[in-house]
């Protein structure tokens, strides 16, 4: 019985043992939690969003699934915006409003546009709801 004993306290781990880990996990959770890649209005530089705020989409059919009035005939190679969540800087959003320019909370520079029904990437992809940022309007800044 003193060999079970001694045995099950060998193999569970001692509290400063689970402190430790406790630690390293922590430590590690906030060395995830920085975004690698943030996005900055190119106007003023206010911070916009995060990687962790893009809401990403698979591509879609190009310009086929646009009306032909729509298509140009050449490809393009990347999506220009990017979706993302909504965000408490959306004062639009906030306000209640179904679609409407998205603005930057500094300069007011219209960064985007959003709509709570859905709208078509330049790639054909449909992303509802949307809030789409202009990839022209912003600076990505890695960190």
């Amino acid at each position: 019985m003193a060999e079970a004993i001694s045995s099950d306290l060998e193999s569970n781990p001692k509290p400063q043992d689970t402190l430790q880990m406790a630690e390293s996990t922590v430590s590690d959770l906030k060395s995830n939690s920085i975004p690698h890649v943030i996005y900055r209005c190119k106007k003023c530089r206010r911070i916009v969003a995060a990687e962790e705020n893009i809401v990403s989409h698979e591509r879609g059919k190009g310009e086929t699934s646009f009306k032909w009035k729509k298509r140009s005939g050449e490809e393009p190679a990347d999506c220009t915006s990017i979706f993302v969540e909504p965000m408490k800087w959306m004062e639009a959003v906030q306000e209640g409003h179904v679609e409407e320019k998205l603005q930057c909370m500094g300069c007011k520079a219209r960064l985007g546009y959003f709509n709570w029904a859905g709208m078509q990437c330049n790639c054909g992809a449909w992303i509802n709801p949307a809030f789409q940022l202009h990839k022209s309007r912003l600076d990505e800044c890695h960190r």
